[in-house]
């Protein structure tokens, strides 16, 4: 199986390590798109993994894909959820790892690729890859993997960035240059990825509509929309 390891993109993330649970560092975006992130994935557990009340994961065996430093692990297993969290970056690990041992949350944390999990045979009810479809470098070989990953009758959850002259103005000229969103950097447009894509890269998946997630104006914040020009998620079932 073909290698989705980018160093150039491990290296960039793992200079930051420190800064991962700094809701006003370089991943204060991240903190700010989690509520909407995670609204998205607990309704799909209630739709398809049978999930119910305050715990709406509980017992389902779950994969964070490239989790960073475990901003959506850590919700993840508070929802309940069998989690295993894995990065390629050391350092991600070793972030994510210190916030979970601090809250007391029960995470097995793997610094490894989806294509090695794959080749131990490891399948989930639920892999999410939130944010890092456009960090690999190889689109295809990181579907592959993460189409395997999954279950029968289980979820594939992508969060990313469109590729769109919207998402290059917004998200990259926007978010990272002026607003400062981001680190300045941190996306490369040419990496992007569109949901037509990601349909084509993982054709073994049925996949849903993708759903758009968008800023709103005067303080209220990120929302799940019908626009899918800038970010989005997407969801394939096995």
């Amino acid at each position: 199986m073909a290698s989705t390891l980018d160093p150039a993109e491990i290296a960039k993330f793992s200079a930051l390590s420190a800064e991962w649970w700094n809701p006003s560092g370089p991943f204060g975006a991240l903190h700010r798109l989690n509520p909407v992130r995670l609204q998205y994935v607990r309704e799909l557990a209630q739709t398809y993994l049978g999930g119910r009340g305050r715990l709406p994961l509980k017992g389902v065996r779950t994969l964070d894909l490239g989790c960073g430093g475990g901003l959506v692990s850590a919700p993840l297993a508070r929802m309940g959820a069998d989690l295993t969290a894995i990065d390629a970056s050391e350092e991600a690990i070793g972030a994510a790892r210190t916030y979970a041992d601090q809250a007391m949350l029960d995470i097995r944390f793997e610094c490894t690729t989806a294509e090695a999990l794959a080749e131990r045979g490891e399948q989930f009810q639920l892999v999410t890859a939130l944010e890092i479809i456009e960090h690999v470098s190889d689109v295809k070989a990181f579907l592959e993997a993460a189409t395997a990953l999954v279950a029968p009758g289980g979820l594939l959850v992508l969060s990313t960035i469109n590729r769109t002259p919207k998402a290059r103005a917004l998200a990259i000229v926007g978010a990272e240059r002026i607003l400062k969103w981001a680190p300045e950097g941190a996306h490369d447009y040419d990496k992007l990825v569109t949901p037509d894509e990601i349909r084509s890269g993982a054709p073994g998946l049925k996949w849903f509509e993708p759903i758009g997630v968008t800023y709103q104006p005067l303080g209220a914040g990120w929302a799940l929309s019908h626009d899918v020009d800038v970010n989005y998620m997407m969801a394939g079932q096995r």
